[in-house]
């Protein structure tokens, strides 16, 4: 079977990050005189070689992206089919039976388990996954299967509607992969039972990338004032409010969300207060009426989504970190993140030490967090590192 698939051939000296363990070819890598990219369908595999024909792995292609194509396998053994995704679920599955207690986490990372393109979250017996590129479409029927045999699962989400799709040509939907899914699923997590819209929500319902820097917050907030900005579903101040805070705040700009998040909050007996609005005004407005916490949170979306918009998302950050930083008594707790992967960690750093110069304020760096074991780091990819958690201690000077 592997002579029937065709070759895509890299030009010289092309070779050397895959060599090192990256999964993307590039399409300026390719050697398209003598294997022409337009030969290609998106999806289809291919077997990568160098210029002096070593076999560098079987890949999916996609002529239409900037990356042309994504390894899945280095062994010329291991043909990508359904066989080899249920072994690389097996594997993943391995890793997060070691983490967790409860069948809660992500199940499959992308390129950091194997199957670049493809996110699987799993919350008990159902599953919400989310495909990023033409070759993992195409292989979703097996994929569906894969899941079924490994976990066991009664359902599956496809929620295919990020805007990561549009950089393969890809179309936006959501839609059942199998079985039956209900508007939404419980996720426990410090004690707190929260109710998840994954079909309505953010991304795949959930945030499990930042469960371990949430537990880590609690022990800063017992007897605290709280503010959780961009609280979407409440993660962080509810789970605050369940540590033991005095009292919490959530700001978020979506009315469904803080819909979700007041239904969870009365299933479990805990009583936040609640504001609708955009961040930056609510927080001015805080500001205006003298208002003051003990704690804040900032947990903004990727304000950096391309290169070309690290000089302006720089600016947001620092932004962001001056109104939060106004907003904490005098020996506060700040809790800055950012998922943003073109942001750098000094940068976020410098951010906040920036925003601290300007008010005239003293800033120590007591705790750096990134993202939860269940989001691993491959490293020959440092795409996919992005998450930042910096918790700070603000002072007068």
């Amino acid at each position: 079977m592997s002579e029937s698939i065709p070759e895509l051939r890299l030009k010289r000296g092309e070779d050397r990050r895959l060599s090192a363990g990256h999964l993307w070819v590039f399409s300026n890598e390719v050697d398209t005189a003598r294997t022409p990219l337009t030969a290609f369908a998106a999806g289809d595999l291919a077997r990568v070689v160098n210029d002096r024909d070593k076999f560098l792995g079987y890949a999916y292609v996609n002529p239409h992206s900037l990356i042309s194509a994504r390894i899945l396998t280095r062994d010329t053994a291991a043909l990508p089919v359904k066989s080899l995704i249920v072994h690389r679920l097996q594997v993943a599955l391995s890793l997060r039976k070691r983490l967790y207690d409860a069948p809660y986490y992500r199940l499959v990372y992308g390129e950091s388990d194997g199957l670049p393109g493809l996110v699987l979250d799993r919350f008990g017996d159902l599953v919400v996954g989310q495909i990023a590129t033409a070759g993992m479409e195409t292989l979703k029927a097996d994929i569906q299967q894969a899941v079924m045999k490994v976990i066991d699962a009664k359902a599956l989400l496809w929620k295919n509607d990020s805007g990561a799709r549009d950089l393969e040509g890809l179309t936006h939907y959501v839609e059942m992969g199998f079985g039956d899914m209900p508007d939404s699923v419980t996720v426990e997590e410090g004690r707190v039972r929260y109710q998840v819209p994954v079909s309505t929500g953010q991304k795949t319902g959930w945030f499990f990338d930042q469960a371990m820097n949430r537990a880590n917050l609690h022990k800063y907030v017992k007897g605290a004032r709280v503010l959780d900005v961009f609280s979407y579903l409440g993660a962080w101040g509810l789970g605050a409010l369940k540590a033991g805070a005095a009292e919490v705040t959530c700001v978020d700009s979506s009315a469904s969300a803080l819909e979700s998040l007041s239904a969870t909050a009365a299933a479990n007996g805990l009583a936040p207060q609640v504001v609708r609005g955009d961040a930056f005004d609510v927080m001015e407005a805080m500001h205006a009426e003298k208002r003051r916490f003990d704690v804040v949170i900032i947990d903004p979306p990727a304000f950096i989504k391309r290169k070309k918009d690290i000089p302006k998302g720089e600016g947001a950050y620092k932004r962001l970190n001056q109104l939060a930083m106004q907003l904490l008594e005098r020996d506060g707790i700040l809790s800055s993140n950012s998922c943003s992967y073109h942001l750098e960690a000094d940068s976020l750093t410098l951010a906040i030490q920036r925003a601290a110069r300007h008010l005239a304020r003293f800033v120590q760096v007591i705790e750096v967090g990134g993202q939860a074991p269940d989001h691993p780091i491959h490293p020959a990819i440092p795409e996919t590192r992005y998450l930042k958690s910096l918790l700070c201690r603000v002072v007068p000077e």
